[in-house]
């Protein structure tokens, strides 16, 4: 008796999209009974599929589930002798390989049984599953295979039976029976008659039953026809993908299967048949459909191109408006003429709006009742709405008969007088100006408005030359009216000054510049200095002479007459600035707050002026200050604070340092001595006897000791006694508490040689 060799395989349920995650199951069922001893060309037929199924697992998917059941391996005669021998799992290539190279062949051969055995054992997975009958003769245990699988189907066990007849050439029963367990579980019957055969059979129905395709659909960026194309393209196309969302639906003729999406573009797994493809896309008023075969060998990209879409229109509004942008519109009547590519058309109204084609157009705006026209070319993008404004002209009234008059000849920088006279109407902001003869139209230097007058002034230019005033209007396109020629002409200038003054005092300059303009000026600026450069100026004003400041640094200098425009210089003359010799004396030490008085010598400007600052003040820095004016000295207040003072002698230019005098500020109540050595105590009870003593000699002099009020002049006292005496005194203080001053007084020279400070309190 022959035995069966039998296969389950993968199950390629991919119906929808999601059931390409899951992992298919595949049980092979091998037939190890007794007939499989028999030889082809001298081989155990064992050893050939032994041979075969090694190789076959070896290069099965590792990630996939495989099983293995066998059958007459154990017993001889029983039909129960089935046996799982390796549940589905992934991985098992390799000791599926290793157990079928240890079957020994001996038993019946219930094939249709061992079927039945791995569908049910599949079924408690919910997911389809393929089984592969390879047999070598007829059924021995049950006598109808057919119906008994017939039987499995209709009970809603989801499997395919592949079965491969191995080495069954003339066995008509048996080919009958396998073909129909193939035939009713939707599986392939293949025979085999060798080991090359065997192998080829196995790899043809474990081989793929469904893969991705992809759908894509276009936009065409150019003309094509009317209706979408469907294409499988070898390489993808450069067209646009089409805007919006994209509908698919995939199915079979009968409708059995249908996988539907949303995507573009959009992959799909399905199982390889004849579909008929939908798409529904934004771009396409309706759903286009195509037939196809999906298959293992053939294009996996499908793609559909829409012809391109219809352009939207533009829409543009006109307004024709009288003299500005936003001007009033013309209520006369008005025609637009459209005009492109040869076509056109008119309509009226104003203001217009029209819908066109995107693109190039031409537009003319007829004004009736003007007899003008205007063009103007328009590019217009699709969906683009514009507003374009033509503007047109009040005709200009007749110009005015106008003449200006102005001298022949002036000089450079000069105040021109210009007048004129005018009939007819002009606007009050047309003006004159002087510009280089044969200049523009519109060209303008310095100007004056009409305003309703006769006559105005203008400003000669600063280089001579010809030239010409004109009367010219400021709108109406700057219209010249009326024209005279003028000559500028150098003038004869010369400027005067000392060759020699002191650093930041005043000197006199004179000029003689017959015509020049009262606002040009002179000016001291160091020698080698640009045109047009200055420091201290003075302007002509009508005079010849003026007063300038010097420098504060000494050094080598000229002064200028120069042109107020653009600083042109008509003359020069060298100056030596030099040092100044100014002295600044005051006291050498003095109480804080007291009053001390400031002298000095060669006073260079009445504007500057002495100040009192702390010793190492930065150089220009200042604090309280007097003014120099026409004095030789003045009285200040010592600052508040004791320290090291300097006073100073500042140019009010640049407030240069010229001299200075250092001097001590003491302690408001610091005793002070000029040579008396004065001693007395420094408090006191009211109308307490106090010694005072001092060491001065007299030498003749007419000295005293005198008792004051702190804030007594110096040469005023409460009493005094002179020192002839000798070198001591007993003085009786007042009543009154207060602070007060003892001070030993040379009379004869009218200084005080000595202070001191004596505080009476109860």
């Amino acid at each position: 008796m022959k035995s069966w060799l039998t296969a389950a395989t993968l199950a390629l349920g991919l119906a929808l999209p999601a059931m390409a995650q899951e992992r298919p199951n595949t049980i092979l069922v091998l037939d190890a009974s007794g007939s499989m001893w028999g030889q082809i060309d001298g081989v155990n037929k064992i050893t050939i599929a032994r041979d075969v199924v090694r190789d076959f697992v070896g290069t099965f998917p590792a990630d996939q589930n495989l099983g293995l059941v066998t059958y007459g391996h154990r017993e001889r005669g029983q039909c129960s002798d089935i046996q799982t021998m390796i549940d589905p799992a992934p991985g098992t290539g390799a000791e599926i390989a290793r157990i079928v190279d240890e079957l020994n062949p001996r038993g019946m051969t219930p094939m249709t049984d061992a079927v039945i055995a791995a569908a049910q054992a599949l079924r408690h997975t919910e997911q389809a599953a393929t089984v592969i009958l390879i047999s070598d003769g007829i059924e021995t245990c049950n006598p109808d295979p057919c119906a008994a699988a017939r039987a499995l189907n209709e009970a809603g066990v989801d499997f395919t039976a592949h079965v491969i007849g191995f080495d069954v050439k003339g066995e008509a029963e048996a080919l009958m029976q396998m073909q129909c367990i193939a035939e009713e579980t939707g599986g392939r019957f293949l025979t085999a008659d060798n080991a090359a055969e065997l192998t080829a059979a196995l790899e043809q129905v474990a081989a793929p039953t469904a893969g991705p395709f992809t759908f894509t659909a276009h936009q065409s960026p150019e003309r094509m026809g009317p209706e979408p194309v469907f294409f499988w393209p070898n390489e993808p196309p450069s067209a646009p993908l089409v805007a919006g969302e994209v509908f698919w639906q995939i199915s079979d003729n009968e409708f059995s299967f249908v996988s539907e999406a949303t995507g573009n573009p959009l992959t799909l797994d399905l199982p390889f048949g004849d579909y008929v493809v939908t798409v529904t896309a934004d771009a396409w008023d309706q759903p286009v459909q195509t037939e196809g075969t999906f298959g293992p060998e053939g294009p996996r990209n499908l793609h559909v191109m829409f012809p391109p879409a219809a352009p939207a229109l533009a829409e543009l509004t006109l307004r024709a408006v009288m003299d500005s942008a936003d001007g009033p519109l013309i209520d006369t009547p008005f025609t637009w003429e459209f005009s492109r590519d040869g076509d056109s058309f008119e309509f009226d109204g104003n203001p217009g709006v029209m819908e066109v084609r995107p693109g190039g157009w031409t537009i003319t705006g007829h004004h009736t009742a003007l007899e003008r026209a205007q063009s103007v070319d328009l590019d217009l993008a699709a969906g683009e709405a514009l507003t374009h404004v033509m503007v047109f002209e009040t005709p200009a009234a007749p110009l005015p008969t106008v003449t200006v008059t102005a001298p022949a000849q002036v000089v450079v920088g000069a105040a021109v007088p210009v007048s004129w006279t005018i009939e007819g109407d002009v606007n009050p902001r047309d003006y004159v100006t002087i510009v280089p003869a044969g200049a523009e139209a519109g060209v303008y230097t310095n100007y004056d408005r009409l305003e309703g007058r006769s006559e105005g002034r203008l400003r000669a230019p600063a280089e001579p030359g010809l030239y010409e005033v004109r009367l010219q209007t400021e709108g109406r396109g700057s219209l010249v009216l009326a024209t005279t020629a003028v000559e500028v002409i150098d003038a004869a200038v010369t400027v005067s000054a000392p060759a020699q003054v002191a650093v930041g005092s005043a000197f006199t300059v004179t000029w003689e510049a017959d015509g020049l303009h009262p606002r040009d000026y002179v000016t001291i600026v160091p020698m080698g200095a640009e045109d047009g450069a200055y420091t201290d100026y003075d302007r002509m004003e009508g005079q010849t002479e003026g007063r300038l400041r010097a420098p504060a640094e000494p050094g080598l200098y000229e002064v200028r007459l120069q042109m107020e425009q653009i600083g042109r210089v008509l003359a020069r003359t060298p100056i030596e600035v030099v040092e100044g010799n100014v002295t600044v004396s005051g006291p050498d030490r003095l109480r804080a707050s007291s009053d001390l008085t400031i002298s000095w010598t060669g006073a260079i400007h009445p504007r500057d002026y002495v100040t009192i600052v702390p010793v190492g003040t930065a150089e220009g820095e200042y604090g309280d200050y007097r003014r120099i004016d026409s004095a030789t000295q003045v009285k200040m207040t010592a600052p508040t604070e004791p320290g090291a003072y300097e006073i100073r002698y500042h140019l009010d230019i640049d407030n240069r340092v010229m001299a200075r005098h250092p001097f001590e500020v003491l302690a408001a109540d610091a005793a002070l001595d000029d040579g008396a050595g004065l001693v007395a105590p420094a408090t006191a009870k009211p109308g307490e006897t106090i010694t005072v003593t001092w060491t001065a000699s007299q030498d003749g002099r007419d000295q005293r000791v005198a008792l004051a009020r702190a804030d007594q002049a110096d040469f005023s006292w409460i009493s005094a006694t002179s020192s002839v005496e000798g070198n001591s005194l007993d003085l009786t203080l007042p009543d009154s508490p207060g602070t007060y001053e003892l001070r030993f007084l040379d009379l004869t020279d009218r200084k005080v040689l000595g202070r001191s400070i004596i505080e009476v309190q109860p």
